[in-house]
This record gives C-alpha cells, sequence and structure tokens, in this order.
C-alpha cells in the first residue's frame, strides 16, 4: 500500500490499496476500506495513514464501523470477522453463510445477516440473539427506534424483530427479492430496493403500503438522508430523489439528477442541506443541492470531479467537511469540503 499527498488543496489525501475497494464506511475519525478479496483496511480520516488491517476469508462485500468508532464489522460470502480498534484484536466467523450486510445498533450491538437469519452480536462476537430462519437468504438489515427493533429483509418480506425476539413481532410483506433496506431516521418510513426494478414503502405507524415501480433497473442503492425528509435511489442512469415530508411520496414524481450513465454508489452529506454525493462507473463524482427545485425537476450537479477512467466503487462522507471516494482500480481519496453550505 502507498499514501501520496496531493497539492491540490481540494484534495486531503490519496491512499492506493492492493484490493480492489467494493465498501467504505467513515466514522469520526476512522475510514475503513473493504477490498473484493476480503483484505480491510482501516485509515486515519484526516491524513489517510493506515491503523489497522484485517482479513476476512471469501472476500468482502460490505463494511462498517461501530458509531464510536472503536470497533468495525466486514462480511462477505463466507462469513464475517469483527476489528477492535484498543489492540487490533480480530475475530473471524468463517460459517460458511453468505452475510451480505450488517448495522450497528448503538456501539454495543452489531446485526449481521449470516444465511437465512439476522445475527445480533456483541463488539468481539459474542451472540447476543439471532432471528428464526427467514423464506431465504437475508439480505440487509437495519435498526429502527434507536436500536430498539431490527428490520430485516428476505424473499417476500421485511420483519421487524423487537431486541432479544427470535419471532418476529410485524411483517411488512412483498412478494419480490428485496436487495436494499432504508429506514428513515424519524422511523415513520421502511423502504426496500427490489429486484423487480421497484421500491416498495411501508408506514410502520399502520403497515399502509405504496410502490414505486418503472425503473429501467433494479433498485440496489437506497439511502435517507440525515432529516428522513429524502430519499435517494439508483436503478436507472438518473438519481431519484423522493420527498418523504408531510405525508411521504404518494401521488408525487421525484427530483432527477442526471450525471452518470451507470449509478454505482450514493452517499448523502451529514446535515439538513440536501447535499448529496454519487458516482459512476466512468469515474465521475457528481455533488448536488439535490433537494432544489420541485417535483419532476432535472437537476444538474454542482459540482463534478473527475477521477479519472476506473468506476467509482463507493463514497462516504467523514464528517460533514471530507468526501471519501472509493475506486474500483484501487485509489481512495478524500476530498476537502470547507463550508456546510456550500459544495
Amino acid at each position: 500500500m502507498s499514501v501520496t499527498m496531493d497539492s491540490d488543496l481540494a484534495t486531503a489525501w490519496e491512499v492506493t490499496v492492493d484490493d480492489a475497494p467494493v465498501a467504505l464506511s467513515a466514522c469520526d475519525d476512522l475510514v475503513a476500506v473493504a477490498g473484493a478479496e476480503g483484505t480491510v483496511r482501516v485509515l486515519d480520516a484526516a491524513m489517510g495513514a493506515e491503523i489497522g488491517a484485517l482479513e476476512l476469508p471469501g472476500g468482502a462485500l460490505s463494511v462498517e464501523l461501530a458509531p464510536d468508532a472503536r470497533h468495525l464489522v466486514v462480511t462477505g460470502p463466507m462469513g464475517y470477522a469483527l476489528w477492535r480498534r484498543a489492540d487490533g484484536r480480530v475475530t473471524v466467523r468463517e460459517n460458511g453463510s453468505w452475510s451480505a450486510a450488517a448495522a450497528w445498533a448503538d456501539g454495543d450491538r452489531v446485526a449481521v445477516a449470516s444465511g437465512r437469519r439476522a445475527l445480533v452480536l456483541n463488539p468481539d462476537g459474542g451472540e447476543l440473539w439471532r432471528s428464526e430462519p427467514a423464506a431465504s437468504t437475508v439480505t440487509d438489515v437495519a435498526w429502527m427506534r434507536q436500536g430498539r427493533r431490527l428490520a430485516v429483509a428476505a424473499y417476500g418480506a421485511v420483519q421487524g424483530h423487537e431486541r432479544h425476539t427470535e419471532k418476529p413481532v410485524v411483517t411488512y410483506p412483498y412478494i419480490g427479492s428485496h436487495l436494499a433496506l432504508a429506514v428513515a431516521p424519524t422511523g415513520k418510513w421502511i423502504c426496500s430496493g427490489n429486484q423487480d426494478a421497484s421500491i416498495h414503502i411501508w408506514r410502520t405507524r399502520d403497515g399502509s403500503e405504496l410502490t414505486m415501480s418503472g425503473y429501467p433497473e433494479k433498485v440496489s442503492r437506497l439511502t435517507f438522508d440525515e432529516t428522513g425528509f429524502w430519499l435517494t435511489a439508483d436503478g436507472a442512469p438518473d438519481v431519484t430523489v423522493w420527498d418523504f415530508s408531510g405525508k411521504g411520496p404518494a401521488g408525487t414524481a421525484p427530483r432527477s439528477l442526471r450525471c452518470h450513465e451507470t449509478v454505482t454508489a450514493l452517499a448523502w452529506r451529514p446535515g439538513a442541506a440536501g447535499h448529496l454525493a454519487s458516482g459512476g462507473d466512468d469515474g465521475t463524482v457528481a455533488l448536488w443541492h439535490a433537494t432544489a427545485g420541485r417535483p419532476q425537476a432535472l437537476l444538474r450537479p454542482a459540482r463534478t470531479l473527475d477521477s479519472g477512467d476506473s468506476p467509482v466503487a463507493a463514497l462516504a462522507w467523514a464528517g460533514p467537511h471530507l468526501l471519501v471516494t472509493a475506486l474500483r482500480d484501487g485509489c481512495v481519496r478524500a476530498y476537502g469540503v470547507s463550508s456546510r453550505a456550500a459544495l
């Protein structure tokens, strides 16, 4: 691994890793980069220097730092692993189960998709409880109600589990394959991006449903901003941004953000300004005032960053002033964004 510093003030640091990145996570003063072959590098967010590393046999699919940045979990096709910052301890669970995703409830509990179950673990890998088997492989997990309820997505439904309950206490049915979950920070909405090129929405208060269909491609990236009023999704060359304020998006049209031929990464900037970063397979990173204009508006980027010819693999904000980008060729670059109000 090599580290170089860019003289351009817009570039805070640049690192080259020797495993094609597939996922990024940023929290507090750390950035974690997971590679396709299972190598995870933990970097100092300010300078890009490596402070830790681990390997997950069988490859990696996702990586998540804990909210307090004291632990990390990485998941992959053959299992998962946890890393402890204090002493670099690594706990590997190579159990042969497809582990697509993980989500931290807080610094003390993390949910991991593991085959047809969701496992809830302490930071050292001790199992606290597990969900009953789903109908198929669990594809995503997300915490609700400030970590008091776990949403588990598998074919045919999203199941809600209260803390320590193996059996679901609520079921949100949808006949299809869920690829991604997004839960509004307000707890008001659960959304799934689906293999059938749709977004399905449940209002948690009463279980009422809404489907946004007609996407030309499957919807595999789906994320709410910090306010919970805006949802962004891929599934088309244009990024779509849906307004969830008030009564929600029923009967409305999204804003469309046009820049990439194929969207490969999405990341909301922390805060309420409506700033979004997107990445494409052409190596372009676009920065957006994503909530500007009216429904059906076609927006153009506030700024684009030409990162090179390699596709953008992942994006993450390390706080509101540092955007981290990872390219498929192993280049990881951090850009300084000085003002909360400007891009």
